[in-house]
């Protein structure tokens, strides 16, 4: 009988602050001087307060992610502060969380990387989106293709445990030459890390309003699967294998262990304007999520009146639990633990989709495998994790009687 697993939780700090927003940008951002930049570590600290009282799982906090917007906006004296603050009022892993840092290329120097070094930060999370001058124009980016290359190179120098380069694909008139030339820029580079995203148009954001009124559109979905296809085969021979259908790194040492705790369901305090949490279900309550303001003036008169800054919550049962799992298992390159699943939620997932499973394996979408433990996984192929979230879809979640 396999042992259960106790991951300990992650913490993430939302930092808004952005000097530019980008036209496909659907996350909590904003402009701020220096003094609006101070006012809000000022909440942040207040929040972390408020906050961690009511925070009742006993396990330290292994991971930190610095999120955004664009934390390295943030002086590394400010988000010192910050951290000190969650150290006072939170319990931190003995030999000390594992940091995470999202920064713009325009903001990478050599004076900065020592500062983050120094601050702890072991993964360096990189926006270069692009090495194309005429991509990074259309995406509304502040740095050139030269300027990205060097902020690479520049964090690489710097000894980051793990160097993560962000990259945009599915550009209306993008070819398959156009994104292999980045994706081998990048290769080049040497990252620990790469992670690219498929562009998807937001309602709420500048290319969202322009396809509203037909002036923009999403790539054709043959030529999305193309260069999904080419982007996997691609970084697999160059030696960074997908272990999620976004994110490839060079061996397990470089996987996010913070973003994993999202798909497993490990617990996680989220702080900041829109920022998620998740404590875990146990013998007496069931899985709760919530959420925070998503707009940073609001979340700051709410704190500035003493109150916690939370929009909303949910509560989630085991279907709705397994449901989110099977969906978030059918997107990583691990796939789902079976026997984990009806264990942990009571969901028999073989057993109510035989049929299903089975044309799914004829299919070629994914495959029945035995894990290391004697246990059985279900293990999307790369065409079953093109359509992952479709594929979710079409289970049924039947609880085990």
């Amino acid at each position: 009988m396999r042992e259960a697993r106790s991951p300990a939780p992650g913490l993430y700090l939302h930092i808004p602050f952005c000097t530019a927003i980008c036209p496909y940008c659907d996350f909590s951002v904003m402009h701020a001087a220096s003094p609006a930049r101070q006012r809000f570590v000022d909440r942040l600290v207040t929040e972390i307060s408020l906050a961690a009282p009511s925070w009742r799982d006993p396990r330290p906090f292994d991971t930190v992610y610095f999120g955004g917007g664009t934390p390295s906006e943030l002086a590394t004296e400010e988000l010192a502060r910050v951290l000190e603050a969650c150290r006072a009022q939170l319990a931190f892993a003995p030999e000390g969380p594992w940091l995470f840092l999202e920064a713009n290329p325009e903001d990478v120097t050599p004076e900065a990387c020592a500062a983050w070094r120094a601050l702890g930060v072991g993964t360096l999370s990189l926006g270069v989106q692009s090495y194309s001058d005429e991509t990074l124009r259309f995406l509304g980016r502040r740095h050139d293709g030269r300027e990205a290359r060097a902020a690479v190179d520049t964090a690489l120098a710097a000894g980051f445990h793990t160097v993560s380069v962000d990259l945009i694909f599915g550009l209306r008139g993008q070819t398959e030459e156009d994104w292999r030339r980045d994706l081998a820029a990048a290769v080049a580079q040497e990252p620990q890390h790469l992670s690219c995203y498929q562009l998807t148009i937001h309602p709420r954001t500048r290319f969202g309003v322009q396809a509203k009124h037909g002036l923009f559109s999403e790539l054709p979905e043959d030529e999305q699967a193309a260069l999904f296809e080419l982007t996997h085969h691609f970084l697999a021979d160059a030696g960074w294998p997908a272990y999620e259908v976004s994110n490839f790194a060079r061996g397990a040492v470089h996987q996010s262990r913070h973003n994993r705790k999202y798909w497993d369901h490990t617990p996680y305090l989220g702080l900041g304007p829109s920022a998620h949490s998740l404590a875990a279900s146990d013998a007496s309550s069931p899985a709760r999520r919530w959420w925070n303001e998503r707009g940073t003036p609001r979340w700051e008169r709410r704190l500035a009146a003493g109150e916690r800054p939370i929009e909303a919550q949910e509560i989630l049962g085991p279907k709705e639990l397994a449901a989110e799992a099977l969906l978030l298992g059918l997107r990583t390159a691990a796939g789902i633990d079976l026997d984990g699943l009806r264990t942990r939620y009571g969901i028999d997932l073989l057993a109510a989709n035989d049929g299903l499973v089975a044309r799914l394996v004829d299919e070629g979408r994914v495959v029945v495998n035995a894990d290391s433990e004697g246990g059985r996984r279900l293990v999307p192929t790369l065409s079953g994790l093109a359509v992952a979230d479709g594929l979710a879809a079409a289970f049924d979640l039947s609880l085990t009687n």
